[in-house]
């Protein structure tokens, strides 16, 4: 339970970390196609855990680390549908997405070639 106020989510609540694993795994679960945006992320990891909030600086600490992994995966051979699909959560115009080294760029291909490509029932 938080003491104090912390990045706005007030004092009182109830703040739940998720780790990298936790992240990867929610991200791998959307449709291809589709985005989800950070907060609601966190929005669905807390009710999965009984909290008030998920905490949003280690949050888009792991979602780098997740991002960057897949990156370097994909850099070393492993097909892109085996890779963590992280252009769907991170948004192209966010500072996690200037700091990756698949730059802004690959992720707005990524997010346009997803968006262009027909559904697969």
């Amino acid at each position: 339970m938080l003491e104090a106020a912390f990045a706005g989510i007030p004092a009182g609540s109830t703040l739940y970390v998720a780790t990298p694993a936790q992240l990867a795994e929610r991200i791998a679960a959307i449709p291809e196609g589709e985005t989800l945006e950070v907060r609601a992320l966190r929005d669905a990891l807390a009710r999965a855990h009984d909290a008030d909030a998920t905490c949003p600086v280690t949050t888009g600490l792991f979602l780098r680390i997740v991002a960057e992994a897949a990156w370097d995966a994909l850099q070393d051979g492993t097909p892109l549908e085996r890779i963590v699909p992280f252009w769907r959560v991170i948004d192209p115009a966010s500072p996690v997405a200037a700091r990756l080294r698949c730059g802004v760029d690959w992720i707005q291909a990524m997010r346009a070639r997803e968006a262009a490509a027909p559904s697969t029932p």
